[in-house]
């Protein structure tokens, strides 16, 4: 079976299609990690859980507007008595998803030197890269009672192996691509030239990529591979062109994304034909003090409208809300 190198983009002939009824869908997806220091150094150990507690509020808000989060689990959330509960719980009564998320520092064997190179575990030995996968999602499929399907990396950090050992390990999709963003500042993935529409990474249609969903606006948006990546070069040059309509790169994500870009965002993806919008953000915002994007109650209560407004505008667009299994089941093999 020939998998491909998910670093570099795929061909055309890889795109998926769905079938006829599935229209147009919404999945809602939280890297559902621990607390920790986003600028210190990496630490196998002084993180902390206490945003878990958050979750069953989250969960009755996400019935309330009809979602069915999938809650992407790492290693120190898999072994958390309140995670197994709350999520546990959810995915039991078919109202929630559980996938897995790998932190490769916090995540054993612990035989990789600590460090920004090795917190992308795609830059792992496959061997270890293997292991540490294999015994986070052992452990998610023991604690939680459901066989997760779907995988992102911490960092979204894939590696040249990583589709191999994701199909060896019997998953179904990685949702690690973050199309239109380049990590290799820090050692990470270049996902510059990556597509924004589910494609295949094999030949026999095994593993399914379903990128995070970002666009570009503006009036040179149909430029921007080309031309977003220079501005960055030029920090003022990229609140200019914002401002001025020219050219913007929008992630559908309540973290550092205002309500009003979010909506050009979705426009944006519509028009173009996306099948499934994928929306992101990390667990321990639902919590003040644990992100750059919660800070306050205040801040959260905001958090919490914008997913609000979202959905209620994706139910204007005639947008569903759609789950890991219905993509599985909907997807043309």
């Amino acid at each position: 079976m020939q998998h491909a190198n998910l670093l570099k983009p795929p061909t055309a002939r890889q795109r998926a299609r769905f079938g006829p009824d599935f229209g147009q869908r919404v999945l809602l997806t939280i890297d559902t990690e621990e607390e920790f220091d986003w600028n210190a150094d990496f630490s196998r150990d002084g993180y902390g859980l206490d945003h878990l507690r958050r979750l069953s509020k989250f969960q009755q808000f996400c019935e309330g507007i009809g979602a069915k989060p999938v809650y992407l689990v790492d290693w120190p959330v898999a072994r958390s008595a309140m995670a197994r509960e709350i999520i546990g719980s959810a995915v039991a009564a078919g109202k929630a998803e559980v996938g897995v998320q790998l932190h490769p520092w916090v995540n054993p064997p612990f035989e990789e030197e600590l460090g920004q190179h090795t917190s992308f575990v795609g830059n792992l030995a496959p061997e270890l890269e293997r292991e540490k996968f294999r015994r986070l999602r052992d452990e998610i499929e023991s604690n939680f009672g459901a066989t997760p399907l779907i995988y992102r990396a911490g960092r979204y950090g894939l590696g040249p192996n990583t589709a191999r050992i994701l199909s060896e390990c019997g998953m179904a999709i990685d949702s690690s691509v973050r199309s239109r963003f380049d990590y290799g500042y820090a050692g990470g993935p270049d996902y510059r030239r990556h597509p924004v529409a589910p494609y295949w990474t094999d030949d026999q249609r095994n593993l399914l990529e379903l990128p995070l969903t970002t666009v570009y606006w503006g009036m040179f948006r149909k430029q921007g591979e080309a031309l977003f990546p220079l501005t960055l070069r030029f920090p003022k040059l990229t609140g200019l062109c914002s401002r001025l309509g020219l050219l913007e790169r929008i992630s559908l994500t309540p973290e550092g994304v205002s309500r009003a870009e979010a909506l050009k965002g979705i426009d944006i993806a519509l028009d173009d034909g996306l099948p499934v919008l994928v929306l992101s953000f990390h667990s321990p915002s639902l919590a003040p003090g644990y992100t750059p994007y919660v800070r306050t109650e205040d801040d959260l209560d905001d958090f919490y409208d914008w997913l609000r407004a979202i959905y209620a505008y994706l139910g204007q667009r005639g947008v569903q809300s759609t789950t890991v299994a219905e993509i599985i089941d909907s997807v043309v093999v």
